[in-house]
């Protein structure tokens, strides 16, 4: 081999001939090129918009076969000619070191059909060791579908192809690339095991996630449902009667005339308020914005303007053309007609109060041009429309390929109302980060078909409070509604009190927000983000949310004795802390973790901070919470910058951080507190319950001390300054008393009293000791008479239950 300096202009003419280029363009990413002309393409495409970076520490060397390149990361040889098996790879550097972290062009990885289940238990994957991506839409899935790939994978490398991607012109429209054939425009990511950095170059070359405006953050309403103006504002009455706040008001398809002439074709497309259900429609949207309500209407563009439009006779004249009855098609090619569609069409629906729109079409790929797609077109056009006449910009779609996180929000589609339909979205929005794909919305409740089935409605609840964004929905069925109060106790109850935690956690959820768009880091994460053992890899139904929280919905109809659900855990290392239960678990390892229908398991990490909407403060998302609680989680030292947005649009930061060896808590405010924040609830989570519960407090006084089970709060009243709370309490872990969660699991269970009693007293008696002479509990004499009947035996789910309260005692 004969290395040549960085430096000379040797190493260009190894990195570009006559048909081929290769560009890296980070530490992580090349691009490969093919060219049969010889011609390059260097315009913007749909997912690389950036490729202008910093050169790469790169060795190029002249090989006997070709060219080899070498970074801190990966191995390329080359033979310089048309790209195959045999002539191209990318060996992956460190860390990986599977005898497969090699790729080769086009090698055949795939399983046979009749293999496919057996792969890491997941349909059509293949031995690349792809982690998914994302995928077009939901539509009639019920349960699990292949998903397209993502620049992670379990072999360390990952290929995304832009051969057919479209481009951006000079005026920023797409357009096909009309690529020649056999024109190739590969991106081999080689991260290794380093799932963060594969997504961060990823941003670096396609662009970062926006920023959402926070309305988009709390609760949204949305009802495929033929609503009239009284009917639709007499629920927002009665959401704010039970103290259920909402965000944002999603009107379905039927706000526009859908019962038309069969003559114009179908309703599905419209563009006319219909008057009979919505009389003054700007007034209807104004009413709603003074109840703190932004306003979003579903489209289906797909059959343009028909003569009974209100806007068709303005649209034919900005078009050139006479009123004459014939249609105005919806085509993205014509430049003409997308200049009309915004200036004319929707500007003249926005100036009644429209805020976004839901583009409620899948929209191809197909066009009268080959190679547009219009789905990408539409996204990109609404959403740059969006952001020049407003705050920020927002449209709500479905995803169309790699790059398509530069247009939040995400519509995942129709959910069938099924469990399977539930059990895939936890996992299928977690891929999302994977391709940069963070802001999913989900029809949380479902959409279609199903049947009444309380426990899943609330199910989904839980999941959706904590997912990227939460829009309860349902379909048209008269009584298919997912108004919590439809549901029977405990379900109502406890979809309740997480619609109302969603908007408490806006200040943790914006901080997030803004996470996401700076650091590349997408609010929901597999859990192999930060665990790369082979465990975190099957465990694919929990999720990071945010850097603090560790999220894993319960997927599943509770057990028929326990009353209760359940999921498999597993937690990377160090402690977490339930912040519902307020039980703590080791980490490294797995759990079914067991909970009743108020709850699915929510954990915080150890030192860690989860701040909220103090307890009764009003949870309008226009404005700052004045008064914060503060859930703090025992078990390690720990920080975190609450960076919060104000509605002018400036921010703020106030510091929390946990020094567990000195035992001291310190909070500094933000130098401008634009809040003006004095009173704070500190709760205390995961802690001795026998440690002494004194404080020492610099700059606040502390108003009140309340001692629960499984917390303690503080209830502190600032000057301005910095608060320092000093206590042995805070270099102290701790568990609630394994005894009373007994005594409650064994309460709720539908099984036996004797049973129930022998349990009991054997774990009151011994403790974690108990578990094995509880499992061969089973036959018992009845009374005098020494007869012997078989009572309920304890179930392999009760021993669960009660393993995960007594083993893992701190």
């Amino acid at each position: 081999m004969r290395p040549i300096d960085a430096s000379t202009d040797d190493k260009n003419l190894l990195l570009r001939g006559e048909h081929y280029r290769i560009t890296p363009l980070t530490d992580l990413v090349v691009r490969l090129e093919w060219s049969p002309s010889g011609r390059f393409d260097d315009r913007p495409t749909t997912f690389a918009i950036h490729r202008d970076l910093p050169t790469p520490q790169i060795d190029v060397q002249s090989t006997d076969t070709g060219v080899r390149l070498v970074t801190g990361h990966y191995v390329l040889d080359y033979d310089r000619g048309p790209f195959t098996t045999n002539g191209l790879s990318v060996a992956v550097r460190g860390g990986v070191t599977s005898y497969r972290s090699v790729w080769r062009y086009e090698q055949d990885l795939s399983l046979p059909a009749d293999r496919q289940l057996s792969f890491e238990g997941r349909p059509g994957r293949s031995l690349d060791g792809n982690l998914g991506g994302a995928a077009r839409t939901l539509d009639l899935a019920d349960g699990q579908i292949p998903l397209e790939g993502g620049v992670n994978s379990r072999l360390g490398y990952a290929v995304l192809d832009d051969s057919d991607s479209m481009v951006f012109d000079d005026q920023g429209h797409l357009c096909p690339r009309n690529a020649e054939p056999d024109y190739q425009d590969l991106y081999i990511f080689a991260a290794g095991h380093d799932h963060v950095a594969a997504v961060r170059d990823f941003f670096a070359i396609s662009g970062s996630q926006p920023l959402l405006p926070r309305f988009a953050l709390g609760n949204w309403w949305s009802r495929y449902h033929r609503y009239d103006e009284a009917e639709y504002l007499e629920l927002m009455d009665r959401f704010e009667a039970e103290k259920v706040p909402f965000s944002v008001a999603v009107i379905d398809m039927d706000w526009h005339l859908t019962d038309i002439d069969p003559t114009f074709g179908s309703g599905w497309t419209g563009y006319t308020w219909n008057r009979e259900l919505f009389p003054d429609p700007a007034e209807f949207q104004a009413e709603l914005h003074r109840r703190g309500l932004r306003v979003t209407l579903n489209v289906h563009p797909a059959d343009g303007v028909r003569a009974f439009e209100d806007a068709y006779v303005p649209l034919c004249r900005a078009m050139g053309r006479e009123p004459d009855g014939a249609p105005v098609s919806f085509d993205v090619t014509d430049r003409r007609f997308m200049d009309a569609y915004f200036t004319v069409l929707h500007r003249g629906l926005e100036k009644m109060g429209t805020d976004f729109w839901w583009i409620d079409w899948q929209s191809g790929p197909y066009s009268k041009i080959a190679g547009m797609d219009p789905l990408w077109v539409l996204n990109h056009e609404h959403f740059t429309d969006s952001a020049t006449h407003s705050k920020r910009g927002l449209t709500f779609s479905r995803y169309a390929g790699p790059g398509s996180h530069r247009y939040p929000v995400g519509f995942s589609g129709d959910a069938i109302i099924t469990w399977k339909s539930l059990a895939f979205q936890p996992r299928f929005t977690a891929a999302g980060a994977n391709i940069g794909y963070g802001w999913w919305s989900h029809d949380i409740g479902g959409h279609m078909d199903g049947f009444k089935d309380d426990e899943l409605a609330t199910r989904w609840v839980e999941f959706g409070v904590f997912s990227p964004i939460m829009r309860l929905h349902s379909g048209s069925s008269r009584f298919s509604g997912k108004e919590p109060w439809k549901a029977a106790e405990p379900g109502r109850g406890a979809m309740i009190e997480h619609l109302r935690l969603r908007h408490r956690m806006l200040p943790y959820l914006n901080a997030m927000n803004l996470r996401a768009h700076r650091d590349g880091r997408s609010i929901v994460e597999p859990v192999y983000y930060e665990d790369h053992s082979a465990q975190a890899y099957r465990y694919l139904d929990e999720y990071l949310f945010g850097s603090q929280l560790l999220v894993a919905p319960i997927i599943v109809p509770n057990d028929p004795v326990l009353q209760m659900g359940c999921s498999d855990v597993f937690l990377p290392r160090g402690r977490w802390t339930d912040v519902f239960t307020g039980r703590s678990y080791e980490g490294g390892q797995g759990y079914r973790m067991w909970r009743g229908l108020e709850s699915i398991p929510v954990l915080l990490r150890a030192g860690g901070f989860l701040p909220l909407a103090a307890p009764g403060e009003s949870l309008d998302v226009r404005t700052l919470f004045p008064q914060l609680e503060v859930l703090v989680a025992a078990g390690a030292s720990g920080r975190f910058d609450l960076e919060e947005e104000t509605p002018d649009g400036e921010w703020q930061k106030t510091v929390f951080e946990l020094d567990a060896e000195a035992g001291a808590l310190r909070i500094t405010p933000a130098e401008h507190d634009l809040a003006d924040r004095r009173d704070w609830t500190i709760t205390l989570i995961g802690f001795s319950q026998e440690a002494t519960r004194t404080f020492d407090i610099d700059g606040a006084q502390l108003l009140d001390v309340e001692c629960l089970d499984q917390r303690v709060r503080l209830q502190l009243r600032g000057d301005g300054s910095a608060i320092v709370i000093h206590s042995g309490l805070l270099s102290t872990v701790g568990q609630p008393d394994p005894l009373a969660a007994v005594e409650q699991l064994l309460a709720d269970a539908q099984t036996g009293f004797v049973l129930k009693d022998k349990i009991y007293h054997l774990v009151a008696a011994h403790g974690a000791g108990a578990l094995s002479a509880v499992a061969s509990l089973g036959r018992y004499p009845l009374g005098h008479l020494g007869e012997v009947h078989d009572y309920d035996a304890a179930t392999p789910e009760l021993l669960s239950a009660l393993t995960e309260i007594l083993e893992d005692e701190a």
